[in-house]
């Protein structure tokens, strides 16, 4: 009964989004109050039923019902619960579902928290049901999470033994709600495209989803490249793969929309570049789909190959963003003007920073897209990796990061430079200090690697300097401190948070060491000024795994007489092996262990030291808290 319910539900919430998409536009021509309240209880009803068909799905996984052939393909009886509710989404089909649920709860909070009662509103409603329509046609004619198996097996197949991870559990779900949460912005454009609402009103109201979406999506992506790091036994955090890639265009694009919403808001100024930027920004996060699920790509990240399910996500791809460009296009024309404003000004610096993270975004594409195009044609097959990314960014984040903290200093409309030069005096020489203690305790590989470090920590005393500059009508500096509106802190731990994590790209990459030995049980290995001694391996069995585990135990340093446990584990449902990372974390540095293959009568043991990696990551939340602040900070005023 699951599988028919569940496709039930479905079919009757394609129903509602096609009445949510259609009826509205028919009652605006008659009466603009009809089509708004119609229109929220259809997104409403949307969620409600795709809701129903996703705890119906879950359901199946937990109780291990294998006459759904998506369950029998990537769960099994013995795995642990929480790796039964992951494998939900764990594969192309139950995904899917999750896209669509957050679709549908997206339109369903717009509706639910919109307080105005106008046209607009429910132009984006009918947006957003256009986007249900689209992705619940594509679940159900080619995707279908209900479709049986019968006669249903007695066991399953299992979940990819990768993906059997508490981070996994996240990563998907926190990435879907960045992905989705710009088709918001999305919607919004096109809402004001098809009406006469002024820039500032509805620029006011986009920003708050678009800080949602982006808060989403910094959080998924931070997550993913930590369970990378971990899990795939390689102890990279950022491989260039080209579905990495297709997460990371849109998080530039959004961020730069994130920015130049705020000017439209603000100064009613960058009006079109921000409408231009929602349908791109949206473009690039449904392009990261058709990526992933159309086979054109061999990824840790992708799905099944299935020409069919491909070329349908690139139809829905191509009608959205053409749509989208049609109509802006046209409406081009009739848009009133950008206030004008100095190029010494903050809305000035927000238009560099645009300019910068529009030009980062172009080269990530192309440096994703070019091989698939070349491959397409037939003119062979090329691999575009880190090599060409770092050469590129490198130049790009030396200059943005120099005048990133620029911008929260100076005013609206007109500032000067001049009245904050003692303050960026005092910052650019902390930097250049803390510069020139690192080169000489570490050295540097090169004088792009010294520049980077500048202008990481420049970017860093800016965000403080930020901070100090709201205290400056306060005598009592510090006793006010804790008195700041949360606004006064989204800037500087956004900016602050890139730093942090600039530092932490930095000194892993330049500062790494590496140890590969073929070790002997009692034999010491040295690394990072550390002695580690090799014990020997152990069998051991878990919930649904065998491991060969190593243990390694500290002879020096912090950590002496503690033990490092790495393993090398064997999935008999799967009939797979993995490798799992025993990492011993600090905030200076991360030693990772990993137990490789035998040698003779030794084993292989591969040993790294990334110092202050963790600032990574660290900087990601630090960046999704400034977000949050702002958000938060939306969210007391109406929507």
């Amino acid at each position: 009964m699951i599988a028919e319910f569940g496709h039930f539900v479905l079919v009757l919430a394609l129903a509602v989004a096609l009445v949510q998409a259609i009826a509205p536009p028919y009652l605006m021509q008659r009466d603009t109050a009809l089509a708004l309240p119609l229109a929220r209880r259809a997104a409403l009803a949307q969620l409600i039923l795709v809701m129903l068909a996703f705890l119906a799905l879950t359901y199946g996984f937990v109780r291990s019902d294998f006459s759904l052939a998506v369950v029998f393909a990537n769960s099994h009886v013995a795995k642990p619960l929480i790796y039964k509710i992951a494998g939900v989404w764990g594969n192309h089909e139950g995904s899917m579902l999750l896209w669509v649920l957050i679709v549908a709860a997206y339109g369903a909070a717009y509706g639910a928290f919109s307080k105005t009662q106008d046209g607009f509103s429910a132009r984006v409603l009918i947006v957003q049901g256009w986007l249900g329509v689209a992705f619940l046609t594509f679940l159900l004619f080619t995707s279908n999470p209900f479709a049986r198996l019968l006669p249903a097996p007695f066991i399953g197949q299992g979940l990819t033994p990768i993906l059997q991870d508490p981070a996994l559990a996240a990563h998907p779900p926190l990435l879907y709600a960045g992905y989705v949460g710009f088709s918001m912005a999305y919607a919004f454009a096109l809402a004001a495209l098809t009406g006469k609402e002024d820039g500032q009103d509805w620029a006011r109201r986009m920003r708050p989803w678009i800080l949602a979406a982006w808060v989403f999506l910094t959080l998924g992506i931070a997550l993913g490249s930590y369970w990378a790091y971990y899990e795939l036994g390689w102890g990279g955090f950022w491989f260039w793969d080209p579905v990495e890639n297709a997460s990371l265009m849109p998080w530039l694009a959004g961020t730069a929309l994130l920015h130049s919403a705020l000017v439209a808001e603000k100064r009613n100024t960058l009006k079109r570049w921000t409408l231009l930027l929602a349908i791109i920004t949206f473009a690039l996060s449904l392009s990261g789909t058709f990526l992933v699920r159309s086979g054109v790509l061999t990824s840790v990240h992708a799905f099944a190959n299935d020409p069919e399910r491909g070329l349908f996500i690139l139809a829905i791809l191509g009608l959205f963003t053409l749509a989208g460009f049609l109509l802006y296009g046209l409406r081009l024309p009739h848009l009133a003007a950008d206030r004008p404003f100095q190029p010494v000004s903050r809305e000035g610096l927000l238009l560099v920073n645009n300019i910068f993270l529009a030009t980062a975004t172009v080269t990530v594409f192309i440096g994703t897209i070019y091989p698939l195009i070349l491959d397409a044609l037939g003119m062979g097959k090329i691999s575009v990796g880190a090599p060409y990314f770092n050469a590129v960014f490198a130049p790009l984040i030396i200059p943005f990061a120099l005048l990133l903290p620029l911008g929260p200093l100076l005013n609206w409309r007109e500032g000067s430079v001049q009245k904050l030069q003692n303050k960026l005096a005092l910052a650019a020489a902390a930097a250049a200090l803390v510069t020139c203690g690192i080169m000489l305790t570490r050295g540097a590989a090169s004088l792009m690697v010294v520049a980077l470090f500048a202008a990481a920590l420049w970017l860093l005393f800016g965000a403080g300097l930020d901070v100090a500059q709201r205290l400056t009508p306060y005598r009592t500096r510090l006793h006010k401190f804790w008195t700041l509106p949360a606004s006064a802190f989204t800037a500087p731990l956004a900016h602050g948070g890139l730093a942090v994590m600039l530092l932490g790209i930095l000194a892993a990459t330049q500062w790494r060491e590496e140890a590969v030995v073929a070790a002997s049980p009692g034999q010491q290995i040295n690394i990072a000024g550390v002695a580690l001694r090799y014990d020997g391996l152990r069998e051991v069995d878990g919930p649904n795994y065998t491991a060969e585990q190593a243990r390694l135990t500290y002879l020096s340093g912090a950590h002496q007489g503690a033990h490092l446990y790495p393993e090398r584990r064997f999935y008999e449902a799967e009939r797979s092996q993995t490798t799992e990372a025993a990492i011993t974390t600090d905030l200076t540095g991360h030693l990772y262990a990993v137990v490789g293959e035998v040698s003779g009568d030794k084993r292989v043991l591969r040993i790294w030291y990334h110092p202050y990696v963790a600032f990574i990551w660290l900087g990601a939340v630090l960046m999704a808290l400034g977000g949050s602040f702002a958000l938060a900070t939306r969210l007391q005023r109406q929507i």
